[in-house]
């Protein structure tokens, strides 16, 4: 038997220990999780509430068509129900977005470094990949036009861009979709949208009917702390997602999921107060690193990339031991830095002592 070529070597996602076997392994008594941009106070009492009450339908297929959660998400953002395609997280819809568009012979343009699945699923259907670095790690609009010819397909824009944290402006987006040829769909990938806080962010939901090439992705895995049930949208002309339907599985979405996303987005609230304690935290973070003079990147989402000057592994390790879990900026594109999600106050405080013991233990260098 022989898989595709473009599979053979191309690496596995390998998932981290669960949190208990860490424990056991280092003999700690608690691990606090700041690794993976999740909402450190969880998901609307709303939510939880939804679930209790449909415990009792494990015996019935989910809802195909994802009505309550579509009619919910279309008022919410103000478009037609058929402007929606829902996925298992956003993920899945990128994987729907390459295998409906993506083949060989063709291309795909997206930023480097940025989140890793547009690659991968873009490799697995045969596609060119055409990456464009960073420009003060931000994505480079410009040079990204440049790659663009006419066997493009997809050009995706990570805003805020995972690891960085950094956004493009509305101004440099509106330049951007003004100059992308009709035939090739832009991507943008919104999974940290709710945390945003600059207010020259770009409004992309009312572009859609201007530019019929644009899809809009967001998610419930972050802000809205429903990680688990792994549920993302995106948002398209009624046209494009007609194209993508065909590939979607027919129960994508469980249950759970579907009425803990319709209870969730109605509590605005709750995001709300989510957002302004992840602005706390930033604060925190940002004082930290000016007062040990460690670079960052300015961050629109709920993490920092900071450079410690040191092997993103090495400290990586060091702060298990000490009971926290974080990125190494190694498989980020960043070797020397480590990624860190804003958590609990009381959280971000201990890490901080934490980081200080390790950046001590190996000395530092410090950065004018």
């Amino acid at each position: 038997m022989q898989p595709k070529a473009q599979l053979l070597g191309l690496p596995s996602y390998q998932p981290g220990k669960p949190i208990e076997e860490v424990k056991k392994e280092l003999g700690l008594t608690k691990i606090v999780k700041l690794a993976s941009n999740e909402n450190p106070f969880g998901a609307s009492p709303k939510a939880s509430k939804a679930i209790k009450k449909a415990a009792g339908e494990t015996s019935v297929y989910p809802d195909g068509y994802a009505r309550q959660l579509r009619e919910s998400v279309a008022k919410q953002l103000q478009v037609d129900e058929k402007q929606l395609i829902f996925g298992n997280g956003s993920d899945e819809v990128i994987q729907f977005l390459c295998r409906t568009f993506l083949e060989k012979g063709t291309n795909t343009v997206t930023a480097h470094p940025t989140f890793s699945q547009y690659k991968l699923n873009a490799t697995i259907e045969g596609a060119e990949i055409r990456e464009v670095p960073l420009k003060d790690g931000v994505h480079d609009l410009d040079a990204m036009l440049d790659a663009i010819d006419e066997n493009t397909k997809i050009v995706w824009v990570c805003n805020p861009n995972n690891p960085t944290g950094t956004y493009v402006s509305e101004d440099s987006f509106f330049r951007f979709l003004d100059q992308v040829p009709p035939h090739v769909i832009v991507v943008s990938d919104e999974a940290y949208y709710e945390y945003v806080t600059a207010a020259d962010y770009p409004k992309t939901v009312p572009l859609l009917e201007r530019y019929k090439q644009l899809v809009v992705l967001r998610t419930f895995s972050k802000a809205y702390g429903l990680a688990a049930l792994r549920v993302g949208f995106g948002v398209a002309s009624k046209e494009l997602i007609s194209y993508l339907e065909p590939v979607r599985p027919p129960f994508n979405n469980v249950t759970f999921g579907q009425i803990a996303a319709a209870s969730a987005i109605e509590d605005q609230a709750f995001i709300a107060e989510c957002v302004e304690k992840n602005n706390e935290g930033m604060k925190q973070f940002e004082e930290f690193c000016q007062k040990h003079q460690l670079r960052y990147f300015p961050s629109q989402a709920n993490f920092l990339l900071i450079e410690v000057g040191l092997d993103g592994d090495e400290v990586f390790q060091a702060l298990l031991r000490e009971g926290f879990i974080v990125r190494s900026g190694n498989p980020l594109g960043y070797p020397n830095s480590i990624r860190i999600t804003i958590g609990k106050k009381e959280d971000n405080a201990a890490l901080f002592e934490a980081l200080e013991r390790v950046l001590a233990q190996t000395s530092l260098p410090q950065h004018s």
